[in-house]
């Protein structure tokens, strides 16, 4: 394994934790009454879910398509 692909391997496991996170954080009764009655999520939530897509994106980038 090169060290791009372990690389992309962490950035996938960590992208899919704090997708993770970001959900559960968007469940919770206090996040689902503040984006009921302003439309918007937390910013703490947002970042979670930002970063977990980005990091997803780039560690699934490095593991199958960089890897070749």
């Amino acid at each position: 394994m090169t060290s791009k692909n372990f690389t992309g391997v962490v950035l996938l496991v960590v992208g899919l934790v704090l997708l993770y996170f970001g959900w559960q954080s968007s469940e919770t009764f206090g996040e689902q009454l503040k984006e009921g009655v302003t439309g918007r999520f937390t910013n703490e939530t947002m970042w979670y879910l930002i970063g977990g897509a980005a990091a997803t994106v780039g560690g699934g980038f490095l593991v199958f398509f960089r890897g070749r």
